[in-house]
């Protein structure tokens, strides 16, 4: 049997840059060539970043993406790297946009792939299942392929897919197994949420079940706007037997040799098969020669815990947003809550301590342990700490305006807000915000005060959820000899706004071990309210939760990006109507 050393490039592209994300390609192929590398691939839309969304309606930008294609493929035949066969997700078009007035049936914007050798694109590929669920609009961008390109390298027969063909069965797997191929490389822009890795490898088996073949499956890293990308590439055995899988959130070079049924007689051309796809055939010669000593072993990175995962995930998440979007730094308040501080650990793990600055903004109804905790984290973490009292500002509000109650309450967060915002603009940090999913959920919050931010580090993560991380931060830095950079006076104490005297938030919440259970059954899960008090939950309490919930949406639909960890962030995950009469209890 043949033996293929692949090389799976798990690598962080950014939207628009074409020319650094070539860049890329360059340094990781030659990565890849100084390993013996016979193959290597580079994950979905590589060239130009992924998603791209309404970019591809500009003919400039399909243009571009085209023209970076082939200037690729001759630098890399420039450098040296044109005998190793190199596959990268690109923008095509082969018509104009189906949101265009002279649009043509089956033509239009592609997702597409190209195998590069020698100088040259010898083959392409057009994705064929097209997701149109969650954070995806790909109906509204391309056209879907409707055949599968198998291109025999090194005597294995090697079928190209991207991302969504193996999500769903039938297509090109099913045509995979048809064609009688030894591999399926399948090339990924696969958002990240929690549990996410555990579903993927059942799936690829499944996969190489329905194709009798070998897949490499290759995933990129990093964050772009709200999704993060967490990498997990893999590579599997026509059994299933799992050869080798990356680490989570980082970069990384898998390399593999991987025995291959060798491929059948040559054959040429095109065939039309049952599945209403078809099958075109390459040839690729001249690859390396195959390397001798030692096989590559690519290893198997064991899965990490649930909060390690979800703290990485939101530490890279945030490190790519201020970094692609080149922030020098952020600026957050510090209240000496746990989600204030839970922020700031993420922000100074993302960025180190010099680019983060925490500000302390006390009023007259802070208690002294608000100040001492936000001043003990800035001591643990480093960060740049100041303090801005605001209760003159707020004093002189209040003797040109008559505010009392919850006013009174919102013009404290407001004040705050535009302290951040000031900081912001004369020293150029981006805001943080720093309010918790059930905290959007249920509307509690401040727009333009405590609301106000450029992005929201822990906007998809549920209150009990910021609990454990918060222990489990602490946990791993007293395990590794550091100091664990969360006070335990924040973790303790009962949360609080702090914005009349004795404020607690289960003034007017529930407890978030009763609330959490409702929303994420609300939320995530659709669950009606019969659906939710079948599940246990109290009526009266799901009556009271479910208003708050659907009474915020104007809220949720002015708050700032933040990192999707879960099956269904706010945004683009969850969408409904602002004005929407429609209540559950109807």
């Amino acid at each position: 049997m043949p033996t293929l050393r692949l090389a799976l490039c798990q690598v962080n592209p950014t939207v628009g840059d074409l020319g650094g994300n070539a860049e890329r390609v360059r340094a990781w192929t030659r990565r890849a060539a100084d390993s013996g590398a016979q193959l290597a691939l580079f994950p979905e839309l590589m060239v130009t970043g992924y998603p791209v969304e309404d970019l591809v309606f500009r003919p400039s930008f399909v243009a571009a993406s085209r023209a970076a294609l082939q200037r690729l493929a001759a630098d890399l035949a420039a450098d040296g790297l044109g005998d190793l066969p190199v596959l990268v997700g690109y923008l095509d078009a082969d018509g104009p946009p189906q949101v265009s007035s002279d649009a043509e049936p089956g033509r239009g914007a592609r997702n597409a792939a190209a195998l590069l050798h020698r100088g040259e694109v010898v083959a392409t590929y057009f994705k064929h299942h097209l997701p149109n669920y969650g954070v995806f609009d790909e109906d509204r961008y391309f056209v879907p392929g409707d055949t599968l390109t198998v291109v025999r390298v090194g005597g294995v027969d090697v079928a190209l897919t991207i991302c969504e063909d193996l999500w769903q069965a039938g297509g090109p797997f099913a045509v995979a197994r048809q064609a009688g191929v030894g591999l399926v490389l399948s090339i990924n822009g696969s958002p990240y949420e929690l549990n996410k890795d555990d579903a993927r490898l059942p799936l690829v088996r499944r996969r190489a079940a329905e194709a009798g073949a070998a897949i490499a499956y290759v995933n990129m890293v990093g964050g772009q706007d709200e999704l993060v990308y967490d990498g997990d590439s893999l590579i599997v055995d026509a059994d299933g037997t799992l050869l080798a899988r990356a680490p989570q959130f980082v970069e990384h070079l898998l390399v593999h040799d991987v025995e291959l049924p060798a491929a059948p007689e040559a054959t040429g051309g095109a065939t039309d098969l049952a599945d209403g796809m078809r099958l075109v055939r390459h040839e690729v010669s001249g690859i390396p020669a195959a390397p001798t000593g030692p096989a590559a072993t690519g290893g198997i990175i064991e899965p990490v815990a649930d909060e390690a995962e979800v703290w990485q995930a939101l530490v890279l998440g945030l490190r790519d947003y201020v970094d692609k979007n080149r922030f020098p730094s952020v600026v957050l308040g510090l209240s000496g809550g746990i989600d204030s501080a839970v922020a700031a650990a993420l922000a100074v793990d993302a960025l180190g301590p010099q680019r983060v600055v925490g500000v302390s903004m006390p009023s007259q109804h802070s208690s002294e342990h608000s100040r001492t905790d936000a001043e003990d984290l800035a001591k643990r973490t480093g960060l740049d700490y100041r303090i801005e009292p605001i209760q003159p500002m707020v004093d002189t509000f209040l003797a040109n305006m008559s505010l009392s109650g919850v006013a009174v309450e919102n013009l404290q967060a407001r004040v705050r807000g535009v302290i951040l915002m000031a900081l912001s603009n004369q020293e150029g940090h981006l805001v943080l915000t720093t309010g918790n999913k059930s905290e959007l959920a249920v509307g509690y919050s401040t727009l333009y005060g405590d609301s106000v931010g450029g992005y929201n580090p822990v906007k998809d993560v549920w209150k009990t959820l910021v609990w454990r991380l918060a222990k489990w931060r602490n946990a791993d830095a007293a395990r590794r000899g550091e100091t664990p950079p969360i006070p335990e006076n924040s973790i303790g104490k009962p949360p609080s706004a702090e914005l009349s005297p004795g404020q607690l938030d289960s003034d007017t919440l529930p407890d978030y071990d009763v609330l959490d259970p409702i929303l994420i059954g609300y939320v995530d899960g659709d669950l009606g309210r019969d659906g939710l008090i079948e599940s246990g939950h109290d009526p009266a309490v799901v009556d009271k939760v479910l208003r708050m919930v659907d009474t915020a949406e104007y809220k949720r639909r002015q708050s700032a990006p933040g990192t999707k960890i879960s099956m269904k962030a706010f945004g683009r995950d969850r969408r409904l109507p602002i004005t929407n009469r429609w209540r559950e209890d109807g």
